[in-house]
């Protein structure tokens, strides 16, 4: 059966609304507990549980600290993907993802780049993204840090059913 240009246009607005719910919940949540970790976090690290601390950091570089020097590159780049990313997501185009993972995917990079635009650094886009939980076996991360990757997991765990709705296939076990 097919579905009627009104049913189409609702779920449109409902995908929208919840990728925008998430993607605004996912930044506020970010930058408050950033906020706060600048403003306890200054002199100190707080030890909470076995290897788990809060810990300052500043991070000029992509994930893992890793690029360091190519922070306007990196922050680019983070625009471009957000870009991309919101495009992609907006009414559900021709995208198999969730509303919910691309919201905690956009919401993530939106906290990191808004990191990136609005603290001191190197002009615009030449800030450091605030990092602060420090597990001392991982290289320390956020909030923002954390949705992306749990939405990157739950994302990868779905691909063969979202593949199958997509191919209109049915799953199967077959290797």
């Amino acid at each position: 059966m097919a579905s009627s240009p009104a049913d189409i246009g609702y779920r449109a607005r409902c995908h929208n609304l919840i990728l925008l719910g998430v993607t605004a919940l996912v930044v506020g949540v970010d930058q408050l507990t950033k906020w706060w970790a600048l403003e306890a976090l200054q002199d100190r690290t707080i030890d909470l549980v076995w290897t788990l601390r809060l810990n300052l950091v500043h991070n000029k570089g992509a994930a893992f600290g890793l690029g360091q020097g190519l922070d306007i590159y990196i922050a680019f780049l983070a625009l471009l993907f957000v870009a991309g990313m919101a495009w992609a997501s907006w009414g559900g185009r021709r995208l198999a993802l969730s509303p919910l993972l691309s919201g905690m995917i956009l919401g993530g990079a939106l906290g990191n780049l808004a990191d990136r635009a609005f603290r001191d650094g190197d002009g615009f886009l030449g800030g450091a993204v605030v990092d602060f939980v420090d597990l001392q076996w991982w290289p320390v991360f956020n909030v923002a840090d954390s949705a992306i990757v749990i939405a990157a997991v739950l994302l990868a765990l779905s691909l063969p059913s979202r593949t199958a709705i997509l191919s209109k296939q049915p799953v199967t076990d077959e290797s």
